[in-house]
């Protein structure tokens, strides 16, 4: 649901509504089946717009305004405009709620979903009736999450009060409970030695100089696909790769909030029927170790989606027991798959135990030359194998363009000139190289001035994990590579899909629509850059004070926030600040004549209390 819009009926009902919603509505907050409620402040000024919603979306036709456009936008002054000067808070038992991935939400709407195909793993999204519209609070003694280097090898229990995963891996070294501390040896399932040694191997299995997986820069992004605690994807920073590290909320539900939390770059979701929200030749190298997927299933679809998003010439490496083939069932398993990769036209790069190590083409050739009717057929000329938020997999082969056919392989610099480099697929936009140096070198000296805005308040590690919520051409990120940060760059499903120029310089990121949630855990972000997000979505119709409460969701306690978008939706989002528990801690104008109608605000979030007790770290 939209807010702001005042049509005839919201007036003539507005004194009867407030004062039901005043009985009732911050009384008790149905979710569940069950009333929550405790945490909410009573009172009358924290009431929001009739029929909001926690993260926005179309009204129900007797609310809807009967133009094509909101009467009133989200920072336009309103007569009926409600600012709240609180927001409830939900109970305490949805500290860790994923909005679009909560599966008591999905078992209770008794959704038809094929548990074999791991559906009820993927994306649904609440209805509005069913949104939240409150703050969610940390857990009970949640502390300032330790910084990064250390994190990769500590985080404290309190913040993820989770420990099965260290009693069921007990043996395999992912994580050990220590006192108030959950360490990580960097052990996994298959690399009980190490996750460093791991990688050193697949390196020499490869060639690699120096046992070095990076290739001399060559192998910049990775997919770790059932990622575990991610403990592969941080022992790969060392070698300047980054990998995008994705696991289901499944039984297992709480490994990507380790991987965050411990600052590592990952990511909720699952091989299941629909694409990954990552565009075609994405990564160099994909990655599973015992991640228990059934590559086989539906004439291997799930390994044709590995192989639409890895580069030309790009690894798969696999690890497994049916590589091995000790017994019956791993001999059929492994003979199988064989013959599917064969007919994907994928070699043998190396194989070593229970590791092997598949490569794809460079070009087209090898699927020109197969017989008529191979299976799996080459996709449709008009597929497009970029497009992917809500697109079903297809079990088809994506071939490359001509150009790329032509030039045998992607033509990327390697890391780290790669991240500043015009990339070849830059011309799919229509944008020019010089265009391209211009974004980069002005997203260069705004990130200096966010800094230099930012400096008072930060140490050189008070920020890891960083999320840019508008990504463009990626330049944001780009300007931040010598700091000691990642960041997930966001680019939205209805405009340019940029997302892949983004991956061609080397970085990571998803598609996303900002009228839903966003698929991580609370307080996983410690700094959000949101760059005409807010006058993009109120264009949509959407909900400007849902987005706050979603990145408030997101956003860890003492995180920052910079807004940079127009004067006025800047200044009403300042009416917001104190009920959602932020500071303004600097603003600014915007810095050239093509912005001169923006400016920039940046927050940061304080620490709140509820009924556990918050505490700082060490």
């Amino acid at each position: 649901m939209s807010r702001g819009r005042a049509d005839g009926s919201q007036k003539k009902n507005l004194v009867a509504a407030v004062c039901v919603l005043i009985f009732l509505g911050f009384l008790f907050v149905y979710y569940d089946g069950s009333f929550f409620g405790s945490q909410v402040q009573q009172s009358a000024s924290s009431l929001r717009k009739l029929g909001s919603t926690y993260l926005g979306g179309e009204e129900d036709a007797d609310l809807t305004s009967k133009s094509d456009e909101p009467s009133v936008k989200f920072g336009q002054e309103d007569e009926n405009d409600i600012t709240p000067k609180s927001f409830p808070v939900c109970d305490d038992r949805h500290s860790e709620i994923i909005p679009c991935l909560d599966r008591n939400f999905i078992y209770q709407s008794r959704l038809k979903l094929d548990l074999s195909l791991m559906e009820h793993y993927e994306r649904h999204c609440p209805q509005p009736e069913r949104r939240f519209n409150c703050l969610i609070p940390p857990p009970p003694g949640y502390k300032v999450p330790i910084k990064w280097p250390r994190s990769r090898d500590e985080v404290w229990k309190p913040n993820i009060p989770h420990t099965h995963l260290a009693s069921e891996k007990s043996d395999q070294n992912w994580m050990v409970v220590k006192g108030e501390k959950i360490s990580f040896p960097g052990g996994g399932t298959h690399f009980h030695y190490g996750a460093d040694k791991y990688i050193a191997s697949l390196a020499n299995m490869l060639n690699f100089s120096d046992n070095n997986l990076n290739n001399d820069g060559n192998v910049r992004t990775v997919l770790d696909v059932g990622c575990g605690v991610a403990s592969f994807g941080a022992y790969l920073l060392s070698s300047n790769i980054i990998a995008m590290s994705v696991a289901p909320n499944d039984v297992h539900q709480n490994q990507i909030q380790f991987a965050l939390e411990r600052g590592i770059p990952a990511y909720l979701g699952v091989l299941g029927t629909m694409r990954l929200p990552y565009p075609s030749r994405s990564f160099e190298l994909a990655h599973c170790s015992r991640c228990r997927i059934d590559w086989l299933q539906r004439d291997g679809i799930l390994l044709l989606e590995l192989d639409r998003l890895l580069r030309p010439g790009g690894y798969f490496a696999y690890s497994s027991p049916e590589a091995y083939a000790q017994d019956e069932e791993d001999l059929r398993i492994w003979k199988e798959m064989s013959a599917l990769v064969e007919r994907m036209c994928w070699r043998i790069a190396s194989k070593r135990n229970q590791t092997v190590i598949w490569q794809k083409p460079l070009t087209n050739d090898c699927y020109m030359e197969r017989e008529p009717g191979t299976r799996p057929p080459l996709c449709r000329s008009d597929d497009d194998p970029d497009a992917v938020y809500g697109v079903k997999m297809e079990a088809c082969i994506t071939p490359y363009s001509e150009q790329v056919h032509r030039t045998k392989g992607s033509g990327l610099a390697a890391w780290p000139s790669r991240a500043t480099a015009p990339p070849p697929r830059l011309a799919d936009f229509g944008y020019s190289k010089e265009m391209f140096a211009k974004d980069t070198e002005l997203w260069q000296q705004r990130v200096e001035s966010y800094w230099n805005l930012l400096s008072p308040k930060i140490k050189p590690n008070t920020i890891r994990n960083v999320m840019d919520m508008k990504a463009n051409l990626g330049s944001f990120a780009a300007a931040l590579k010598d700091k000691d940060v990642w960041v997930m760059n966001v680019v939205s499903e209805d405009g340019p899909n940029t997302l892949k120029l983004i991956y061609d310089r080397g970085l990571i990121g998803s598609v996303h629509n900002w009228c839903e949630a966003y698929s991580t855990y609370p307080r996983t972000y410690d700094l959000l850059h949101a760059w005409n997000v807010f006058s993009d979505i109120e264009k949509k119709g959407c909900s400007g004070e849902d987005l706050l409460l979603e990145m408030d969701r997101m956003l860890r306690p003492t995180g920052f926030v910079i807004i940079r978008d127009k004067k006025p939706i800047v200044e009403y989002i300042k009416k917001y600040l104190s009920a959602l528990h932020w500071d303004a801690i600097a603003t600014a104008e915007g810095d050239s004549e093509q912005d001169e109608d923006e400016a920039v605000l940046i927050i940061r979030k304080k620490i709140w209390l509820t009924s556990g007790s918050l505490r700082d770290s060490e």
